[in-house]
């Protein structure tokens, strides 16, 4: 059961923006609406993201990973999804949650990176960064891969406060 409103109306226009870009409104972002300036500042940083340099595709595997990496199953669940809509096999998912792309070494290093950036809260070696690097991990997808952390941390914790209605097929994290 939900611990917070799962809004389908509010006057700053946030959720009518949100189904314009997702063709749909999630239960996430339902609840992150109680809080607008929250609201607004995870749709501003998703956006900007998304014309950053790394792929949907690598973008898509990075939420999984996240949300993996924080036990959030309703993250799992909708990555999951996206990552089949986007023609990623239940293998390259499975291999995605454990930060393994066998099939591009640039993503396995990106995968590997951020997950090493996970638990070690950023203070990764520089053997790990001399790695991703040695991969063509470039300084401006570094950047990214962080911001991805966060803002999808971001969306894994306040899913484990809110506990929204799961609107996905279930995947266990």
């Amino acid at each position: 059961m939900p611990r917070m409103p799962q809004l389908t109306e509010d006057p700053t226009g946030l959720l009518d923006e949100t189904r314009r870009q997702l063709g749909r409104l999630p239960n996430l972002y339902a609840a992150l609406a109680n809080g607008p300036a929250a609201l607004a500042g995870y749709l501003a940083l998703r956006d900007h993201l998304g014309r950053g340099e790394l792929s949907l595709r690598v973008r898509e595997q990075l939420a999984l990973l996240i949300a993996q990496e924080n036990h959030c199953t309703y993250c799992v669940s909708a990555h999951t999804l996206r990552g089949h809509k986007l023609g990623l096999t239940d293998q390259e998912l499975a291999r995605t949650r454990e930060a393994a792309d066998d099939t591009d070494p640039h993503t396995d290093a990106v995968l590997r990176l951020a997950r090493e950036i996970m638990r070690t809260g950023g203070r990764v070696t520089d053997t790990a960064l001399a790695d991703a690097r040695r991969a063509g991990v470039n300084d401006a997808e570094l950047a990214e891969i962080v911001a991805h952390i966060a803002l999808n941390t971001l969306s894994n914790y306040f899913n484990h406060l809110a506990q929204p209605d799961l609107d996905f097929p279930e995947v266990a994290a």
